[in-house]
């Protein structure tokens, strides 16, 4: 047994069953590792952006990690977009990054860069291989710490000759940390203030408690004290459609956040951050949350939220599920040219039962969030650290985490370009994933966010130029096609109705072109 095969065994005595990669020279032992493993899946990826978002998804999905296996400095520094929305999202992460043999590193040769540096950038917590005998050792350790807490980012650097050289055997995993649940002055003066400001207070929930046990939990304390209950701008991935808790979401612009906010006299961070602007602009304040709102910690960013909601609603003696669950409504078919109701109202009526809905259609989905609010059970995963590219690598991840379920993947057409390969993947492994491109061929939130900040004051061309996707328009369908992926355009909301809906009743992957014209702002009200 080398190195690699002790280390591989290790991970999938540790119940990782799943490796995104794009191996190279360096990583070839861990390669010839997977090749007789039995139990870990390898998932070839054609740009390390989507294993990394592959991983994400996967974690979202599965809530156990999966590892990514990368080359070299470069080949994280590829990954690391992703690897940032997966930070936001607190999944657990284990990246294998190949690295020179020790006695080779000084030749500086050209793909010689500084690994751990690249890797503290986008990681919780990085380490060396030290010698093929301890690198199973090494790999439990970083295997425990991506798994500790609500999960982290956990990366091992793997030196070459630590993979080919003689090992013992795999290592058992270290205890693991768990997250924490606050104390009970904390839990039973948070009872108290819902108590007393009931539907004047908010509950900012996110992770665990806008899905499963979390969310039964968060019913429970809406139902005994009428309390608002606010998902974050971006959850890693909430339950929502008919039957389920009626969850509102945070809005997205600041000033729209300030009036959302507008009443509430107590919010409750439940594992999140202050309402705060995603951007800064001139002459505005960062923090959104009106004067004299109090702002109360019940779980901190790191600590068990699932835990604590149910301890919360222990100490509020909220025994009762909610009554007032999400009602099912039904959009009616639309006819004529395609717009973002025409396709909302297809996937409202047309989304499965168990359904997972991979986000990233920036200003599009202001009108399909709320359209699908009332649609069968699903779930929804959406862009938790803003950098785009994610959708697509998300949708791949969440496919191989439950692949009894459909996955929808909503993305803008700029976005998607950012990891277009991640179709390649969808083909190969056979994934069942509906992909709909909103195309309406320009970066659109560039154009609002130019028109906010004032330097849109007529149509510049330079301006138009940065933000266009034209002069040639993007053909999604020969792009998804020369991936291996079956794809049409839809102009019309007939077309889009009956291509969406045998995307739905058909099996493996599929893209839809959506052509329609910019929409001029964000909103997900409901």
């Amino acid at each position: 047994m080398n190195g690699g095969d002790a280390l591989i065994q290790t991970l999938e005595n540790a119940g990782v069953e799943v490796c995104f990669t794009n191996p190279g020279t360096s990583e070839m032992h861990m390669v010839g590792a997977l090749d007789a493993s039995t139990i870990m899946r390898p998932i070839l990826v054609l740009f390390e952006g989507v294993a990394s978002g592959a991983a994400d998804g996967y974690a979202r999905m599965a809530e156990k990690p999966a590892c990514t296996l990368l080359h070299l400095g470069p080949g994280l520094s590829n990954a690391m977009a992703n690897l940032h929305n997966a930070r936001r999202a607190f999944s657990p992460v284990i990246n294998i990054v190949g690295d020179h043999a020790v006695d080779h590193i000084k030749f500086d040769t050209p793909l010689t860069s500084d690994v751990k540096a690249y890797a503290s950038a986008c990681s919780h917590f990085t380490h060396n291989s030290r010698s093929s005998e301890l690198i199973a050792e090494d790999a439990a350790k970083v295997a425990a710490q991506a798994m500790s807490k609500r999960g982290q980012i956990a990366t091992l650097i793997t030196h070459a000759d630590h993979a080919w050289g003689a090992a013992s055997g795999p290592a058992p995993m270290p205890a693991i940390k768990a997250a924490e649940i606050p104390g009970s002055q904390t839990i039973n003066m948070i009872a108290q203030t819902l108590k007393d400001k009931g539907s004047k207070a908010i509950l900012l929930l996110s992770g665990k408690g806008l899905y499963g046990d979390g969310l039964a939990s968060v019913g429970r304390i809406y139902e005994a004290t009428g309390v608002r209950i606010v998902a974050e701008s971006f959850p890693a991935r909430m339950e929502r459609g008919a039957g389920t808790v009626p969850l509102q979401r945070m809005p997205y612009f600041p000033e729209d956040i300030r009036a959302f906010l507008s009443g509430a006299e107590t919010i409750i961070l439940v594992g999140g951050k202050v309402p705060t602007s995603f951007f800064s602009y001139e002459g505005q304040e960062s923090i959104c949350v009106p004067k004299g709102t109090d702002v109360v910690t019940l779980t901190a960013e790191d600590e068990d939220i699932k835990g604590s909601l149910a301890a919360l609603a222990d100490a509020l003696g909220a025994n009762a599920p909610c009554s007032k669950l999400t009602p099912a409504t039904t959009i009616p078919a639309q006819s004529g040219k395609l717009t973002l109701m025409g396709i909302a109202s297809s996937v409202n009526r047309h989304l499965p039962e168990g359904a997972i809905v991979s986000d990233e259609s920036c200003t599009s989905g202001g009108a399909l969030y709320p359209a699908t609010s009332g649609a069968a059970k699903h779930s929804w995963l959406t862009l938790t650290g803003g950098s785009i590219g994610q959708g697509l690598p998300l949708a791949v991840g969440a496919a191989v985490a439950c692949p009894d379920q459909k996955i929808i993947c909503l993305h803008g057409d700029g976005g998607a370009m950012y990891t277009l390969q991640a179709l390649w993947t969808q083909a190969r492994e056979k994934l069942d994933v509906v992909t709909v491109i909103f195309s309406n061929r320009r970066y659109c939130i560039l154009e609002i966010e130019a028109m906010r900040t004032g330097i849109a004051k007529g149509a510049s061309p330079n301006i138009k130029a940065m933000t266009e996707l034209s002069n040639p328009d993007l053909d999604w369908v020969a792009l998804a096609k020369g991936m291996g992926v079956s794809a049409t355009k839809a102009e019309t909301a007939e077309e889009f109705e009956a291509q969406f809906k045998a995307a739905i009743d058909g099996k493996g992957p599929y893209l839809i072109e959506a052509v329609i014209d910019p929409v001029t702002g964000v909103s997900w009200a409901d």
